[in-house]
């Protein structure tokens, strides 16, 4: 690895970093928001009382195991955007394995609206569920796709229109993004015990 000349002031955003400036790096990265962080794990135990006792039993398989896992490591590191992201992906490969499983016949890319609507004419899932799972799709829209500040779901203009910093903008719904992930891993067909 290259070493930087703390003396040379031609280094830019290009130049290979020392592994001791990198650990110096790590270091604070583990320090910095500690207390948040404890909080957020404090909110997940909190709010996880409700799965089984036994645990979670996962429909979906590898990808839905995986967005369940990064986004809780996510939420507790305050990755907001990347919890939002990964809940969503999560509802989504849950609730279609899940039909899948209980043999409703899916198209080979089923779209979320249609999952949801299909768990909603089995009665899987309430109205009021469904809205909120809505909600999350909404919220990682705009997260995935271009949204100009004119959209009212760009998170500059909600951040504006609501006279609050965006990053505490995005705190606020990844708190809900992870809470109804969680309801949702809390139903009868998911709770183990």
């Amino acid at each position: 690895m290259n070493e930087i000349d703390p003396n040379d002031h031609r280094d830019d955003l290009f130049s290979t970093p020392s592994d001791v400036a990198l650990l110096q790096l790590l270091l604070a990265d583990l320090h910095d928001d500690l207390a948040g962080r404890l909080g957020r794990y404090h909110y997940l135990i909190d709010h996880g009382r409700s799965l089984g006792s036994g645990g979670t039993l996962l429909f979906g398989g590898t990808v839905a195991h995986t967005a369940l896992t990064e986004a809780r490591s996510s939420f507790v590191h305050g990755n907001f955007a990347a919890t939002i992201l990964l809940c969503q992906s999560l509802a989504e490969n849950t609730l279609a394995g899940f039909l899948h499983v209980a043999g409703e016949d899916l198209p080979p890319k089923v779209g979320f609206h249609d999952t949801l609507r299909r768990c909603s004419a089995n009665g899987f899932l309430s109205s009021g569920e469904v809205t909120d799972l809505k909600r999350l799709a909404d919220l990682r829209n705009p997260l995935s796709h271009f949204r100009n500040i004119n959209d009212p779901d760009n998170l500059v203009r909600r951040s504006v229109t609501g006279g609050e910093l965006a990053e505490d903008v995005l705190a606020q719904d990844a708190h809900f993004a992870i809470a109804t992930a969680i309801r949702l891993m809390s139903k009868t067909p998911f709770r183990v015990g």
